[in-house]
């Protein structure tokens, strides 16, 4: 079963200094459709002015993923981290009991594009924590979060994996799944068709009951993938 989320369907908040698309329900768009995909609750897709951003604000019992896609990130949190991150690094923090901290876009020109990423615990109440790091570009596949810290990758309070895949054009990739779980594959560039259905940068598929996915680029693409219970 193959559900597609096209980029202009998603919920869209523009505040002038922050222009999101929302992939579920999100603050003030609702959609009963589009609640969550398996333990995946939000993906959000910004686009924060210069020297804009949100202010301290709380967290609790949510695992929380910004991978920032153009420009830079300033951070800081009540765990004590201050912390600035540019375009290709991905930071995870752990809510946990609870947390609260602020974030917003240093530069005095250039425009912050990011997605945040939320991803619904199985385990609440753990000890808050905050990690960061830039993966290393590679053709295929990177695993970025793991339940088990596999790798390099960074831990997960759930039974899930991320892996960002980056293909260059005219390729032809076929991935095995398990037909027993759920798979959101969201397009950070490029186009690209899935099991013959089209999609271009910011769309989506959620994958279910299926256990061969089969890529093909137009161009060069970059393609995050959930493997979700």
């Amino acid at each position: 079963m193959l559900q597609l989320r096209k980029s202009n369907e998603r919920g869209h908040a523009n505040h002038g200094w922050l222009d999101s698309y929302h992939t579920f329900s999100f603050a003030d768009y609702f959609d009963r459709n589009h609640m969550h995909f398996s333990d995946l609750r939000v993906i959000n897709e910004d686009f924060i002015q210069p020297t804009m951003g949100f202010g301290t604000h709380p967290h609790k019992d949510m695992e929380i993923l910004t991978y920032v896609l153009q420009g830079a990130i300033a951070h800081k949190d009540s765990m004590g981290n201050v912390k600035t991150f540019t375009a290709g690094e991905f930071q995870i923090m752990s809510a946990g009991t609870g947390i609260y901290h602020s974030e917003f876009n240093p530069s005095e020109s250039e425009l912050l594009h990011l997605l945040q990423i939320w991803i619904m615990p199985n385990e609440l109440g753990v000890s808050p924590r905050y990690d960061q790091k830039q993966f290393a570009d590679k053709e295929g596949a990177t695993l970025i979060l793991s339940p088990d810290a596999e790798g390099e990758s960074f831990k997960v309070y759930q039974d899930m994996k991320l892996w960002r895949h980056q293909y260059k054009a005219h390729q032809k990739v076929e991935l095995g799944l398990n037909s027993r779980r759920n798979y959101w594959l969201q397009v950070v560039k490029g186009n690209l068709t899935v099991n013959d259905i089209a999609l271009a940068t910011s769309d989506a598929l959620g994958i279910s009951a299926e256990e061969l996915a089969t890529i093909e680029t137009s161009d060069e693409v970059e393609f995050l993938l959930f493997d979700l219970r």
